[in-house]
């Protein structure tokens, strides 16, 4: 994901990528380098996943994206002929696609920068639970809210946006959120899968507040698929060959590499390896990266694993109560039942 952000943000003046003197796009190798020389001068020593191959669940999702891809595609023509510069950088961002070879180069630089990282085997945000759960790292941080349901303890969202946005990070907690909701986690899954995720789509007209009702209701998702199809004058409609309790069994059983047989270690960073390639391949300046790789060694050797209350700015927390909450919207609920049987009266 972060490839993806930095192909698509980092540009030249004139709205294209950067490239090397060969034609080769250096976008994510740009990005990639200085966020993490960002990171780690703030005291964080990250570890980056790259996704394996999709599990089939997911195809219905990434044919949605190829639809999406292909639109963008005839709009990007469409604004070329036109002449209209604004629609055409618009919709050429949104064909960008990360290629194996780009992959394969920011690999080649983290090795030389001297940062870990994982080949997941299937999807990333399981691998990164997986690690989070086994005391290898303190937490995930994905966009995907997925990554709750593969059971991270810790989930940031926001780390890799750009400053400019000025976005607060998000620190979800699992534990807390399973209490907030009153809910054990194979309930919590059930309630993901049917908001919608990239193996299921929602049930239409279910929102949040609907989906934990029904949830305490018929307890799972097998008792509120069983209500629906024995009572076919139900408002819900179960989507056609809706594969639930797949999406279910993946995030409970994933595909993933097992923590304990990986050595995650920081290492001193190759300076000439670096000159070599980002230099004298890339064409990037080598006082910057000379002047990156001295940060990579202090910060490396003398930086403890940093808190993010040292990176980032803190926000005080939000005085909540759930067990209020819950209270006061059981209470409102049992109002609204009261009033409609009274109506109906």
């Amino acid at each position: 994901m972060s490839l993806y952000q930095f192909l698509i943000a980092v540009r030249q003046q004139d709205g294209q990528q950067l490239m090397a003197e060969t034609g080769e796009t250096t976008s994510h190798l740009m990005g990639m380098f200085y966020r993490t020389l960002r990171i780690i001068d703030n005291g964080i020593k990250p570890v980056y996943i790259f996704d394996g191959h999709p599990p089939h669940l997911k195809s219905g999702e990434l044919a949605k994206r190829y639809v999406r891809r292909e639109e963008a595609n005839k709009a990007m023509e469409d604004a070329k002929e036109t002449g209209d510069t604004a629609e055409l950088d618009k919709f050429s961002r949104r064909t960008v696609r990360v290629t194996k070879e780009q992959n394969d180069e920011a690999k080649k630089l983290l090795r030389l920068m001297g940062i870990p990282y994982v080949d997941a085997p299937c999807e990333a945000e399981a691998q990164c639970a997986a690690l989070a759960k086994a005391g290898k790292v303190y937490a995930a941080a994905s966009e995907d809210m997925d990554t709750l349901c593969f059971a991270a303890p810790i989930l940031l969202r926001h780390l890799t946006f750009s400053e400019q946005r000025k976005l607060p990070i998000t620190e979800v907690k699992l534990t807390e959120t399973l209490e907030g909701l009153d809910m054990p986690m194979e309930q919590f899954i059930d309630l993901c899968i049917l908001l919608g995720c990239d193996y299921c789509e929602p049930i239409k007209g279910v929102g949040p507040a609907t989906a934990v009702k029904l949830l305490r209701e018929h307890k799972d998702l097998d008792g509120l698929v069983k209500y629906i199809n024995d009572h076919p004058e139900s408002r819900y409609k179960i989507p056609e060959n809706w594969p639930y309790q797949d999406a279910r069994e993946l995030f409970l059983k994933p595909e993933i590499v097992d923590p304990a047989t990986l050595d995650i270690r920081w290492d001193e960073p190759d300076v000439e390896g670096l000159v070599d390639y980002l230099v004298k391949e890339k064409g990037f300046s080598e006082d910057r990266v000379r002047n990156g790789a001295s940060r990579l060694i202090k910060n490396l050797k003398t930086a403890q694993q940093g808190r993010l209350d040292g990176f980032f700015k803190v926000l005080p927390k939000e005085k909540t109560n759930t067990g209020d909450k819950r209270k006061q919207a059981d209470k409102a609920a049992e109002k609204t039942k009261k009033a409609k049987i009274s109506k109906k009266k």
